[in-house]
């Protein structure tokens, strides 16, 4: 889990957004009562953290949670002085970024600071090709990377995860969406048809089982 602390609600959805679509979980706290409340109940792996919030500044923050937590932290500011970034760094923070930053340059240094953390690559799923770095959310098909939605991610490891079973639509819509509805099993087909163009010729290995739904056949020699 991501946790994105900035007061201003668009750059706060728009971060929220890219990191969902990417394959992270994320929630956004605007300030740093709520971010700490937040953090106390739930699991984080990594902290967005902007250095002008309303309550208290994200330095202090940053020296309060270095108290209790080595959480890694990387500074979002639209500060861009020396000075803040080596005081930063310096109480404990792990990267920083200089507002106006993209989100997908976000994305990358979310990635590296996990690797380098240890929480990018504890866990790792690989069959047939495809390698699933659970830890950093990472997919690469045939060595190349591949970029998916939440949905087709969590569809993918539920595959992986279960080499040769056969799941249902039913199965797949409960476990991924949470939802049982028989009316919404073409989302699964939709969710499937394009994480196999994503995977390109790796997509085969997730086959279609004729009247009952999928599997991930790990024996497939593509």
């Amino acid at each position: 889990m991501i946790i994105c602390v900035e007061d201003d609600d668009s750059i706060r959805s728009l971060e929220l957004y890219t990191l969902k679509n990417v394959g992270f979980e994320a929630i956004g706290c605007p300030d740093g009562a709520t971010f700490f409340e937040e953090f106390r109940k739930t699991r984080c792996d990594l902290v967005i953290l902007d250095i002008m919030l309303p309550d208290m500044d994200g330095v202090t923050i940053l020296r309060k949670l270095r108290q209790i937590s080595s959480v890694p932290v990387i500074m979002a500011t639209a500060k861009g002085s020396e000075y803040d970034k080596v005081e930063s760094l310096d109480l404990g923070a792990d990267d920083y970024l200089v507002k106006p930053f993209g989100m997908m340059e976000m994305v990358s240094r979310i990635k590296a600071v996990l690797r380098r953390s240890g929480k990018g690559g504890k866990d790792t799923l690989a069959s047939g090709g495809i390698t699933v770095d659970t830890g950093a959310h990472e997919v690469t098909a045939g060595g190349e990377p591949v970029v998916l939605t939440l949905k087709e991610y969590e569809l993918l490891c539920c595959l992986m995860k279960n080499p040769e079973t056969v799941f249902t639509r039913d199965d797949l819509l409960t476990r991924v969406w949470g939802i049982s509805s028989y009316s919404e099993t073409r989302t699964v087909d939709a969710h499937i048809k394009t994480l196999r163009q994503k995977l390109g010729e790796k997509g085969a290995l997730i086959e279609t089982v004729r009247g009952v739904g999928y599997k991930f056949n790990e024996q497939n020699d593509i």
